[in-house]
């Protein structure tokens, strides 16, 4: 079953689409879905629509599942999903298909739906279909290994060489002894040489090893860029040979990214930032990665500034929180346009919670922090934001409910168990709870006596009892 487009669709149901656009402009989600669901239940592989369906649900979502909703949702995910995959079971994936859309009309952010809509989509051979889940389930969970693996390879099957070997390799960081990962990084970078060196137009009688053989040393070249560290005279070649290769190949993705990674280093923003403007252009125009490289070395070149300023000037004070300030006002404005652009990105959310908390935004920082919490990777990062800015307001029992729940999620003593005691320990001694900060820091103390001012205060509270 091939894709179709809009234009592709009877008049009838273009009709109904452009009623469901119009109602989705004016917040009527549930006009619009019912309205998408219609014209998708005709036409299944109709691409564009799905699309906007998904939207106009996770928009009706504000970001998150609602209590109620998914107490709805759980009363009908689980027949739903026996049936979907009792559908996949039974070779028919178009019925296991609508089953899944009920459920993510319930819940946009269901795991389980999503998984479903992905293996109907392949079996009926929807590719765009089952990226558009993919690529939701790679942002709830972005270091659940066989979903972004899986999520890469429909990627590059795509044509999207780069995209997926960037998401591969930001995984690959998170998990660098992971063999798992590195295999699959490599096969994919293989297959990327194979797609891009000239191998297939060999077998069709196109083409010369002296090609595949120029290929194949360009790309061990490139291989350098990934090095963290760099010395001067690796830097400095490649550089020049990246320069010299644009003149001929002005709009390789790889050749623009690396580049600028390049000129980033060297000081150079302007020229790295208008590398980064050429990259919008390519197929990684609306990549997540790309719109934070580009705010990254803005913020770099901010903290340049601040680095070069003089310390022993008059005004150095005044010129320091300037520059500090216009910093973070851009720091907020940035991310309030990424958030803005991937509004299901949690933890997009957190960063924007942690921005508004420290420019005194306590109210909003309240509302992303919350949010937030649904990225597992954020949860507890988020309830501790939360509880500082519940302290901030002086509401000292939410800040302590807070904080020892997300206690209650970490079993282990490591650094952020430790702020989260430590932080506490100050909420209740605020509350005049004393006795009780002090269990708080005593159990930091057990582990390690040196942190913070851990020790001065557990050793004051004995001299003074």
């Amino acid at each position: 079953m091939a894709e179709k487009t809009l234009t592709q669709l009877p008049r009838d149901l273009r009709a109904l689409v452009i009623k469901g656009q119009e109602a989705a402009t004016r917040d009527n989600f549930d006009y619009a879905i019912a309205l998408f669901l219609q014209v998708l239940h005709k036409e299944p592989s109709c691409f564009e629509v799905r699309k906007a369906l998904r939207n106009t649900q996770l928009s009706r979502a504000g970001g998150r599942t609602t209590f109620f909703r998914k107490m709805f949702a759980g009363a009908t995910t689980s027949p739903l999903l026996a049936k979907a995959q009792l559908a996949l079971h039974n070779h028919n994936p178009t019925d296991a298909l609508l089953l899944a859309e009920q459920m993510l009309d319930a819940d946009p952010y269901n795991s389980q739906a999503h998984r479903l809509v992905v293996d109907a989509a392949e079996a009926l051979e929807l590719p765009q279909t089952a990226l558009l889940s993919l690529e939701l389930l790679a942002r709830i969970a972005p270091k659940d290994k066989p979903t972004v693996i899986r999520f890469a390879n429909a990627l590059a099957n795509a044509g999207q060489n780069v995209r997926a070997e960037n998401l591969l390799s930001d995984l690959a960081r998170e998990m660098p002894t992971d063999a798992e990962v590195s295999m699959a990084l490599k096969n994919l970078s293989a297959r990327r040489t194979m797609d891009e060196g000239g191998y297939d137009d060999l077998a069709e009688g196109k083409g010369s090893y002296r090609d595949i053989l120029r290929n194949e040393g360009e790309a061990r070249e490139l291989e350098q860029e990934q090095r963290v560290v760099k010395t001067e005279d690796t830097a400095a070649r490649l550089t020049a040979e990246y320069e010299t290769r644009l003149k001929t190949d002005p709009n390789n993705p790889k050749v623009l990214r690396s580049l600028a990674e390049l000129y980033t280093q060297k000081h150079r923003f302007d020229e790295a930032l208008a590398l980064y403007d050429r990259l919008r252009a390519t197929e990684l125009g609306s990549d997540p990665a790309l719109v934070r490289a580009i705010s990254q070395v803005k913020v770099r070149r901010l903290e340049h500034q601040i680095a070069q300023l003089d310390a022993t000037a008059p005004d150095h004070a005044e010129q320091l929180a300037t520059l500090e300030a216009e910093k973070l006002e851009f720091q907020l404005a940035e991310t309030r346009k990424r958030v803005d652009q991937f509004p299901t990105d949690l933890a997009l959310r957190f960063e924007l919670g942690a921005l508004y908390l420290q420019t005194g935004k306590i109210g909003e920082a309240i509302q992303e922090f919350q949010r937030a919490q649904g990225n597992p990777h954020k949860r507890i990062a988020a309830m501790s934001g939360l509880a500082r800015c519940f302290a901030q307001r002086k509401m000292f029992d939410l800040a302590a409910r807070t904080l020892q729940n997300a206690l209650k999620e970490k079993p282990m003593m490591d650094e952020e168990k430790k702020d989260l005691l430590y932080t506490l320990g100050e909420v209740l001694e605020k509350m005049g709870r004393k006795d009780e900060a002090v269990e708080q820091l005593k159990l930091i103390y057990e582990v390690d006596i040196g942190y913070r001012d851990v020790a001065a205060k557990v050793d004051a509270y004995y001299a003074g009892q």
